[in-house]
């Protein structure tokens, strides 16, 4: 609607008082001029109002006062993200079993078609034991996940309620002195890292961005999901009944994610308040309606721009990764391996944390993919020489008990896994976002020290008290 509003007074008028005011030395034209911009703003407002006070607020409008109200807001953000890790995990578990029994019967049949060919052991090691069976597993473990959490996601994208979580932490990341976007690349990080820090460019401000790069590996991403959910079912799990055993996962995962979204409030803070000092800008924010999702578009979103991305960067990051850790498993110096010599020398700092060499060796293994730390971790122990595969997660419990681990290895190990540094595809995102080393070096050091600091801060603590 418009209108045409006639001013109160006109030009000459307002001349012409000004004179009347200047003769009689009054001080009443700035009052005047107020008064009439008000009376004229009024009859604006009156004039663009469409609807009566009387409408009934349309469903848009109620849903709204109950998904960004402070009473209801943040407990169904809560039960939307356990909800989504326990169908992640609940559903993925049969397609994994499946496709793994697929991937590694044809690995037999590629140590057959080696071996027919004369190919030496160590050629048909590095790059059927290594490099293969490393995708494999990849592939077997990340798949299904993916494949349930990325359009579960897109599907809450798709249906406007992401902005909505926006809207709700906004206020937070003001006190934090970065932007309620951030939040939006976290909600990217939760598949991927570096799919994050690529969304990171939605933010304006230079500042708030690198704080949003910086931070955005406090959010666990679908390469750690697998060692999340291993230890949490194996050892929070296991202390219920069998059937209760992926509600439990799924509420320790969930409080794992609230502890990195606390960490990633806290380092924001730390950043804004000192390398990255500046003004907050305003989020300015218009909730869009809420819309019918649209199945093709989710699955086209979900399983081609997302899940065959990710997993098309973690083949090509887990292949070298499988084949180096194979040579390090299979040359010996001495009676033990290299694998083995390196964990002894780094035995002493894995206890500290809560850890152990071998762990630890882990993770660092598993830089380029986050997929193949645990099939790592069991090469090592088990000292077989190859990536291997476990029938069940009893078996994989018998292992790492038989290996010394203990309640508190658990609990280091699940905060290791969320709070250490990034894998090799987040940090060159991070370099190819940020075009700089300085700040691609803080996204791997903030993590890393915030990870050592948690867990050996927990590790003595623990053994201060009696409690190991």
């Amino acid at each position: 609607m418009s209108a045409i509003v006639k001013p109160m007074i006109t030009l000459k008028e307002i001349c012409t008082e000004a004179e009347t005011i200047r003769l009689t030395n009054q001080n009443s034209l700035g009052d005047k001029i107020v008064s009439d911009i008000y009376v004229n703003a009024e009859i604006i407002a009156s004039l663009a109002v469409t609807r009566k006070i009387s409408e009934k607020p349309s469903l848009d409008s109620r849903l709204d006062d109950i998904l960004t109200s402070r009473l209801f807001g943040f407990p169904i953000m809560l039960l939307l993200l356990s909800t989504v890790f326990w169908l992640t995990i609940t559903g993925a578990n049969i397609p994994s079993e499946m496709i793994g029994n697929a991937l590694f019967a044809f690995q037999d049949q590629l140590v057959l078609w080696f071996n027919l060919a004369g190919a030496p052991d160590w050629l048909t090691g590095v790059l059927v034991l290594g490099m293969y069976r490393s995708l494999a597993w990849v592939v077997a473990v990340m798949l299904p996940p993916m494949a349930i959490f990325f359009p579960l996601f897109t599907l809450l994208e798709d249906l406007g309620y992401l902005p909505r979580i926006a809207f709700n932490l906004d206020n937070m990341f003001k006190k934090c002195q970065a932007c309620g976007k951030q939040i939006l690349t976290m909600c990217m990080g939760f598949g991927c890292n570096a799919a994050g820090i690529v969304a990171c460019r939605i933010i304006d401000s230079p500042r708030e961005r690198l704080i949003a790069v910086l931070t955005n590996n406090f959010v666990p991403c679908n390469g750690r999901f697998p060692t999340l959910i291993a230890i949490a079912t194996i050892f929070m799990g296991g202390i219920v009944a069998s059937e209760y055993q992926t509600a439990i996962a799924s509420l320790v995962i969930t409080i794992l994610v609230m502890l990195g979204i606390a960490i990633t409030f806290a380092v924001s803070w730390a950043l804004s308040h000192t390398i990255l000092k500046g003004e907050t800008s305003s989020l300015v924010l218009e909730l869009p309606p809420y819309r019918k999702p649209q199945i093709g578009a989710i699955i086209y979103r979900s399983i081609i721009d997302r899940t065959i991305f990710v997993l098309k960067r973690a083949m090509i990051m887990a292949a070298p990764a499988g084949a180096i850790t194979w040579i390090l498993a299979n040359v010996y110096i001495g009676e033990l391996s290299m694998i083995a010599h390196l964990a002894a020398w780094l035995q002493p700092l894995g206890y500290a944390i809560g850890l152990d060499g071998f762990i630890l060796l882990a993770f660092i293994l598993g830089l380029p993919a986050n997929e193949i730390v645990v099939p790592i971790l069991l090469m090592s122990y088990l000292s077989s020489g190859q990536i291997l595969e476990v029938d069940s997660l009893n078996q994989l419990r018998e292992i790492l008990i038989s290996q010394g681990w203990t309640w508190l290895t658990a609990v280091c190990t699940l905060l290791f896994c969320l709070l250490h540094w990034p894998c090799t595809t987040t940090l060159l995102s991070a370099y190819k976002e940020t075009g700089s080393k300085k700040w691609t070096l803080l996204t791997f050091l903030i993590p890393t020290v915030i990870g050592f600091a948690v867990c050996f801060t927990v590790a003595q603590s623990a053994r201060l008290l009696g409690l190991v």
